[in-house]
């Protein structure tokens, strides 16, 4: 005799706020230059990392079934991989864009340090992402010792 499994109805509109997290154990890694253009030290030239992103979503579940697509996250954050990050009014900006490679640049108004990458990520990704999220964190890791949330 085969048992019969019956349909129940789940409460998914009742589920409350979720959290979806994007790179927590395997962290979305992307390549990036930068330099801090008023640093007295070393990282005041340029020079580039191998980030890892960890992206925390907060938010009532779609009709897909789920907080956010992982995709629409990681597109985001890659939209950085293999560019160069630079201060606004940093000399060179301009010289990325007579050479022919400004589209190489992300420019931000803000010295490129991992703190302001989590903060203008979390911008983008608030800006980009539906209604129903209600919070989005993210953590770059720069180095195995450097880690900003």
């Amino acid at each position: 005799m085969t048992e019969r499994i019956s349909s129940v109805e789940e409460p998914v509109a009742a589920a409350g706020e979720r959290e979806l997290v994007v790179g927590g154990d395997r962290p979305i890694r992307l390549s990036a230059g930068h330099r801090l253009m008023h640093h007295d030290g070393k990282c005041s030239r340029p020079h580039g990392h191998n980030y890892e992103v960890t992206v925390r979503v907060t938010g009532e579940l779609t009709d897909e079934g789920w907080v956010v697509d992982k995709g629409d996250v990681t597109g985001v954050v890659e939209e950085w991989d293999h560019r160069f990050l630079l201060e606004r009014g940093d000399p060179l900006v301009e010289a990325f864009e007579t050479s022919g490679d400004g589209d190489a640049l992300v420019v931000l108004n803000h010295p490129p340090t991992a703190e302001v990458m989590a903060v203008v990520l979390e911008s983008r990704l608030s800006d980009r992402l539906p209604d129903t999220v209600s919070d989005v964190s993210v953590s770059v890791r720069e180095t195995s010792e450097l880690c900003t949330r």
